[in-house]
């Protein structure tokens, strides 16, 4: 960051002063500070497998023509000088997986833009918000060791202030910090890991047994119990959310890995009625005062907007209400009547556990082909949005050459058919009725003159024999 910073230093004085200063070179200056800042951002080719286990790798998997890749670009500059200039051992780099698709295929890529931490013969996806400081603390995080050890009380203080959820086992050597550990390697991409002694914690923090697994969290500590809640994994899984949290589509993503179901709020942040406050109030009084109760099976929180919501469901869901999703099978449950009080939004909740609240949605055969009716409408929808003549040049014109085919296919003329008829007619015929009809068809042939000397002689013959 020095070197950038004396870069900037040496443009601010020239700059206040632009009527003096010729172009050409304030041109120059700032083609200069950009190819310092791209510099950071290491354009990977083939050889990139070869060397990606030689040190920490933050790479960026993208198409050219992603709309969603290009968005991302200023935002990997960013983070590329941020974590260069913070003495990060992460190297950034990014790939253009159409042009390696063979090595983008490698390491797991499946989509774009695909973001990954590789680490040794380890790879980590990074699922969160593209944003530099979410990206920075994904790679800051998993590029160290998975668990980090707190020995001061000083430490174990500054770690809980800028962490929100924090697990922390406490002890010595045992077999349950082992599988810690293992646990640790693999959720790292989703919350921190540490360790410490007894004797770090606060005097307040006491604990009936040692060793533990601990998680702070809501101003609190929930501890682990094998016996209750099963694998060290599964349990960690579950609780790396805080009780109650604004939920977005990254975060409901997530949140399907934890096979909790999720009931929210979905308001209307910006602009926030009574009914909306009453009802993210009686969410998070659900949440902290009925924890025990409801923790393993549930994640509480609020979304601001139906939008994403309307198109999960594929349909509309009024502001301000109360969803409860399961984001395993896509069902989702809605109440049957307003949610005003405590007791009915506990109602809800409990008639979904037990199971009769009638479900909605799912991922059935019919719900699928309502889904893929759904995102082509969807599509058509946007691009026409966005763009009329764009939308008119994709769908129409391949709709009217369809449209003309099939009407010329339908009008064209043919005397196939009629052959077809008269060979049918000919073959239902008996010899008699052939031979009277060829007869008669030789008749048609004769000429009117034919038959008239025909009567003539006919007449002839008549006289004579009178």
């Amino acid at each position: 960051m020095v070197g950038i910073t004396f870069c900037i230093s040496c443009l601010v004085v020239p700059l206040g002063k632009m009527a003096v200063v010729n172009p050409t070179l304030v041109c120059a200056a700032v083609i200069l500070l950009s190819s310092v800042v791209n510099a950071f951002v290491e354009d990977l080719d083939d050889t990139f497998k070869d060397r990606s286990t030689d040190d920490v790798w933050l790479v960026d998997f993208y198409a050219p023509w992603c709309g969603y890749c290009k968005k991302l670009e200023p935002v990997w500059q960013e983070v590329a000088v941020e974590l260069k200039s913070s003495g990060s051992p992460v190297r950034v780099g990014k790939m253009d997986a159409t042009a390696y698709a063979g090595i983008a295929s490698d390491f797991g890529v499946r989509g774009y833009p695909t973001i990954k931490l590789l680490k040794g013969d380890l790879n980590y996806n990074y699922k969160g918000p593209r944003t530099k400081d979410d990206i920075i603390e994904f790679a800051n995080r998993v590029a160290g060791p998975a668990v980090r050890s707190l020995p001061s009380k000083q430490m174990f203080e500054h770690v809980m202030r800028r962490h929100d959820v924090l697990f922390v086992y406490i002890g010595g050597d045992s077999a349950l910090k082992e599988r810690y550990a293992g646990v640790a390697s693999e959720l790292i991409v989703y919350t921190n890991f540490f360790s410490a002694s007894e004797d770090v914690l606060p005097k307040a923090v006491g604990l009936p047994e040692l060793p533990a697994v601990v998680v702070f969290k809501d101003g609190t500590l929930f501890t682990y119990d094998e016996y209750q809640d099963g694998s060290l994994s599964a349990w960690v899984n579950k609780e790396r959310f805080l009780g109650y949290l604004q939920i977005d589509g990254y975060i409901l993503y997530e949140l399907g890995e934890t096979g909790k179901l999720v009931a929210m709020a979905v308001v209307d942040e910006k602009n926030p009625t009574e009914e909306s406050i009453r009802l993210k109030t009686l969410i998070q009084r659900v949440a902290t005062e009925y924890r025990d109760h409801f923790s393993r099976d549930f994640q509480f929180g609020h979304m601001d907007g139906n939008d994403y919501i309307n198109g999960l469901i594929m349909g509309e869901v009024a502001v301000p209400s109360i969803i409860i999703l399961n984001t395993s099978n896509e069902q989702y449950f809605l109440p049957t009547e307003p949610v005003e009080t405590m007791d009915q939004l506990l109602h809800l909740i409990n008639s979904v556990l037990d199971g009769t609240a009638q479900a909605q949605g799912g991922d059935g055969f019919f719900q699928r082909i309502k889904r893929v009716a759904y995102d082509a409408k969807t599509t058509v929808m946007s691009v026409f949005r966005s763009s009329p003549l764009l939308g008119c040049f994709l769908f129409g014109l391949p709709l009217g050459v369809i449209s003309l085919m099939c009407y010329g296919i339908c009008t064209a003329e043919s005397d196939d058919g009629a052959d077809d008829m008269e060979m049918l007619k000919r073959d239902g015929l008996t010899d008699e009725e052939e031979e009277e009809e060829g007869q008669g068809q030789a008749m048609e042939l004769e000429g009117p003159g034919e038959k008239e000397e025909e009567q003539e002689e006919k007449s002839s013959t008549d006289k004579k024999v009178d």
